[in-house]
């Protein structure tokens, strides 16, 4: 009796494992890899997807934009995420992948809740982050040393944030976190301290800073007020394979783009006022 269960279950398996080959060998499972202030939006949408379609499976990795960009050109994943265009990022062909923009992110600078500062100039903020400013009773709040904390050199976020706001100089060396969450986490618990996250990633736990008086939100995102903002991008090499072309359709539908989307804290491209080139320029 034991045998012929122990043959029924070995049967079992086998025929599994077969399924699970056939899968892959249809190429009903890809991965997505990069930017880390895409990823909740690309995971959630993962989900339902995977749902929607079961024996399809949609692997998202973090990472940070430069690793997306690097792994898809090498066809290393299907999907490559990422805050920055590809031509902004050096040793990637733009001519060989093929953008798909499904939204755009603000990107805000964040505070310890304690530091005693709501809005603070665009000179300021760069100061801060030189490391002329060091204290924030430099700007009226609280006798607190600032604490630096930089996202690592591949992310799309940290890239974003000194294009606009660093206007060329260096930023000061400090401690760096691969993950938003983490940077979001250390300063909410860190007196003094300020970093940069992605909106859909701030919550309760940290204070947004406005700059000369203009908050971050999505409405000043999408008529240009408010400057620090990307689009988020979806790179596949060109022609990609069907399972990768349905998911990206997917997340471009309406179903997607009219309520997931925003309600992720992310903003359709659809309801931008303003259009940017690669560069940054304004071209409508």
């Amino acid at each position: 009796m034991k045998k012929k269960l122990l043959v029924a279950t070995v049967l079992s398996l086998s025929l599994f494992l077969a399924g699970c080959a056939k899968w892959v060998d249809k190429g009903e499972s890809i991965t997505a890899v990069g930017s880390s202030a895409l990823q909740p939006l690309v995971e959630s949408v993962a989900e339902e997807f995977q749902s929607n379609n079961p024996g399809k499976f949609i692997n998202v990795q973090g990472g940070g934009s430069g690793t997306g960009l690097s792994q898809v050109q090498a066809g290393a994943v299907e999907i490559g995420n990422s805050d920055l265009f590809a031509q902004e990022k050096s040793g990637i062909d733009a001519d060989k992948l093929e953008d798909n923009r499904v939204a755009v992110v603000g990107i805000t600078p964040i505070v310890n809740s304690k530091v005693g500062v709501k809005t603070i100039s665009l000179e300021n903020l760069r100061k801060i982050f030189t490391g002329e400013i060091t204290n924030w009773k430099e700007l009226g709040g609280a006798d607190t040393p600032v604490v630096l904390l930089n996202r690592a050199s591949g992310s799309g976020t940290r890239a974003t944030f000194e294009k606009w706001v660093m206007d060329g100089q260096e930023t000061k060396q400090a401690q760096e976190q691969d993950s938003s969450g983490m940077v979001r986490q250390i300063v909410g618990d860190t007196a003094g301290a300020i970093s940069y996250v992605a909106f859909s990633y701030v919550t309760k736990d940290v204070q947004t800073l406005a700059i000369a008086n203009v908050k971050p939100t999505e409405e000043n995102v999408m008529t240009n007020k408010w400057i620090i903002w990307s689009y988020e991008h979806m790179y596949t090499q060109k022609n990609p394979d069907p399972l990768t072309r349905e998911f990206i359709d997917y997340i471009l539908s309406d179903e997607i783009q009219e309520n997931l989307v925003p309600k992720l804290g992310y903003i359709p491209v659809s309801k931008m006022k303003v259009e940017r080139d690669w560069q940054g320029n304004l071209i409508n």
